[in-house]
């Protein structure tokens, strides 16, 4: 293997994003004003990244196995797993693992009714509601879930003759019914029918939880039903450090993309509460464990995660904000970083306020360090990248483009 230079890449969560008409047809980050990550763009190669293809609708599990040069297409086998394996929760041969929300319903006719998929966005005592649910036992199939960042936790379904191939019981949409999860072959159905009895056991735990009671007199939503989506089986997919060669480590504030790390055999950084993963999180710690990391280390991912939470919540003024808060934390790892550091920054897919939700559009990206031939673009955004130099490219391109920078990839050919 060569011997190259240390790699950053930073992944702005859902920081891509559509023009709005009230801000003068421009999107978040060509609004916010953001003059280190044009400093990155000035001294940088330039360009526009689709995730996974154009147009496509990456998630964040899928962009980011892309990202770190694994073909989603090959290795990616659901969401659950990764949330699961994030979150501490040990996923074995055989599982079916889910992603969950805690939600909020009522009952209309006879039938649950979400109100307000993400609880109010639940922070606190979220492990007290999953305490009664943990470990039962359901038609002789073991249902082990745990709470992770916010309103987010996982579940695993343990058990004989289980099948992953279900539909979501979440509605993935406000004042919309909770869905019956159903299954073709005679193993998806036996998972989806303990499933189904798992998402109305929740109901029944935690409509009158203390934990609810207390929200519901304090006049917050309350987390009253377990959503579970992204049904999957463990992935097999070969570590990182022996493919590339790289000793890599993760710095990422949610379980979602921990599991992918750990999935990876990346080093996961232990963060402080204070780096939670929403509007608020303590961007200096965050950006001091990135240094921190890269010091012991080839490569390092990190993941920050605001922006993909304000474009989710359809408010545009909050991720211009969040890109400026971003911005103005660069400055201290600016300082820090080692000279002859290759970094990119980038998203992993865009969450346009507009649709509230990850869209096909692509994202821009800005390759930087010793040696990168600089374009012409003095802006980071969305359509000053679309002129750069780095061009139209996917993101299984963006890790392969950083070990020749850097100086780790090996010559195909004679």
């Amino acid at each position: 293997m060569a011997d190259g230079g240390p790699i950053l890449m930073l992944v702005c969560d859902g920081l891509g994003d559509r023009p709005l008409e009230e801000y003068g047809d421009r999107t978040p980050l060509e609004v916010a004003h953001t003059p280190r990550m044009d400093h990155f763009a000035a001294q940088g190669e330039c360009g526009l990244v689709d995730p996974i293809g154009p147009g496509i609708r990456a998630g964040s599990d899928t962009s980011h196995l892309a990202l770190l040069g694994y073909d989603p297409y090959q290795y990616y086998t659901g969401r659950g797993p990764f949330e699961a394996l994030g979150v501490g929760l040990d996923v074995k041969p055989g599982d079916v693992a889910f992603r969950f929300n805690f939600a909020t319903v009522e009952e209309r006719d006879g039938r649950l009714v979400v109100t307000d998929r993400r609880a109010g966005r639940i922070t606190e005592r979220t492990a007290e509601l999953v305490a009664p649910l943990n470990g039962v036992v359901i038609d002789g199939v073991t249902c082990l879930a745990k709470e992770s960042t916010a309103h987010r936790g996982a579940l695993i379904l343990r058990g004989e003759g289980l099948g992953a191939a279900v539909t979501d019981a979440d509605p993935h949409a406000d004042d919309a019914p909770v869905h019956d999860a159903v299954g073709a072959t005679a193993a998806d159905a036996k998972t989806a029918a303990v499933l189904n009895k798992f998402v109305r056991l929740s109901y029944e735990k935690l409509k009158d939880h203390a934990v609810n009671k207390a929200r519901a007199a304090a006049g917050e939503k309350v987390a009253n039903i377990i959503l579970p989506r992204g049904a999957g089986l463990a992935p097999a997919i070969p570590p990182f450090n022996k493919r590339y060669g790289l000793r890599g480590a993760a710095v990422v504030e949610v379980g979602l993309i921990r599991g992918i790390a750990r999935y990876c055999g990346l080093d996961v950084v232990d963060l402080p509460a204070a780096v939670n993963g929403g509007l608020d999180t303590d961007l200096d710690a965050f950006f001091a464990a990135v240094l921190a990391a890269l010091r012991g280390h080839d490569f390092v991912l990190a993941n920050v995660k605001g922006a993909d939470v304000a474009g989710h919540d359809g408010n545009a003024a909050a991720k211009i904000l969040f890109a400026e808060r971003i911005d103005a934390a660069l400055e201290a790892l600016m300082a820090g970083l080692p000279t002859d550091v290759h970094l990119a920054l980038l998203a992993d897919h865009s969450t346009p306020v507009s649709v509230r939700d990850h869209s096909g559009d692509p994202v821009p990206a800005v390759f930087f360090g010793p040696g990168v031939r600089t374009d012409a673009v003095t802006l980071y955004g969305e359509r000053p990248a679309a002129t750069g130099g780095a061009g139209h490219l996917r993101g299984r391109d963006v890790l392969p483009i950083l070990l020749n920078l850097a100086g780790w990839a090996e010559k195909y050919g004679a």
